[in-house]
């Protein structure tokens, strides 16, 4: 699948979260700006022609809904950013988190707890 801008991310989110919506729904859930309402609907194209997103048609309007679930579009960013930048290793991305502070001990722990009840 085709990389997303952060504003294409924002209105997935957005998308996962209301599971269907027409793009004036989207508007007042964007957070930083509020965008004109063309701005919007190009992008949800935009997500569309990407294969993230397809709609029904109401008349001359068009109710969006993801085609790709928010779980999806994690691991596939997950797995892309663990080989560019982790060299394909998740011990280097529990590392990185490690020292950056951004993981304790004990969350370490409930992850050791989740590995050995798969093992088993």
């Amino acid at each position: 699948m085709e990389k997303l801008t952060n504003k294409e991310e924002e209105i997935m989110r957005i998308l996962w979260k209301l599971e269907k919506a027409f793009v004036k729904e989207i508007i007042p859930e964007i957070k930083d700006q509020k965008l004109h309402y063309n701005t919007v609907s190009t992008i949800v194209r935009n997500l569309e022609e990407k294969g993230y997103v397809s709609h029904n048609t109401f008349g001359n309007t068009h109710q969006y809904f993801p085609v790709l679930s928010r779980e999806s579009y994690r691991n596939q960013f997950m797995n892309l950013a663990t080989k560019k930048f982790f060299d394909n290793s998740y011990k280097s991305v529990v590392s990185f988190f490690a020292k950056e502070e951004k993981i304790s001990a004990e969350e370490l722990r409930e992850i050791l707890e989740i590995i050995e009840k798969k093992e088993k």
